[in-house]
């Protein structure tokens, strides 16, 4: 299966910018980004909430990047960069994508806010809501003491 944009020539600071000015678009009063090494950081205010996003950075050191698709040879050091650029790339307009996808499915009525950006809201510690939940998610299901995906369908909720 093929990734989305994986061949986009978009650079990241278009797609960064894309996303700024959806989110201006649709009410955001603020916005800031960032980034290290290994990953990116878009952060936004709306709907009276701080909401933060954060994009996995491709690994420049990643053998896809360093040797040729066989695997056999390596790259030459700016084909590695390009291959490693190009996945940036990738990563930045799928997370422009899904940046939109949200707001209007806001916009649209089929999900609130929160249901679309919950798990990205900044709490009073400076953690997200998935930071501080996704744990006790995880324990659960390994626990076992999640209910039945289909049994909730027959409670009327």
């Amino acid at each position: 299966m093929s990734r989305y944009a994986q061949n986009t020539d978009v650079t990241v600071g278009r797609s960064r910018d894309e996303i700024e000015k959806t989110l201006a678009r649709y009410g955001a009063s603020q916005f800031v980004y960032g980034w290290d090494q290994q990953q990116a950081l878009i952060g936004f205010v709306a709907n009276d909430r701080q909401i933060k996003m954060m994009l996995t950075l491709p690994d420049k050191q990643d053998r896809a990047f360093t040797q040729t698709p066989g695997g056999r040879y390596m790259r030459e050091p700016a084909d590695a960069l390009k291959a490693w650029e190009k996945a940036c790339r990738q990563s930045w307009r799928a997370l422009a994508l899904v940046v939109k996808a949200k707001l209007e499915a806001v916009e649209s009525g089929i999900a609130t806010f929160e249901d679309e950006f919950l798990a990205y809201t900044v709490l009073p510690g400076g953690q997200t809501v998935a930071q501080l939940v996704a744990p006790h998610i995880a324990e659960s299901y390994l626990g076992g003491s999640v209910a039945p995906f289909l049994a909730a369908l027959g409670d009327g909720s």
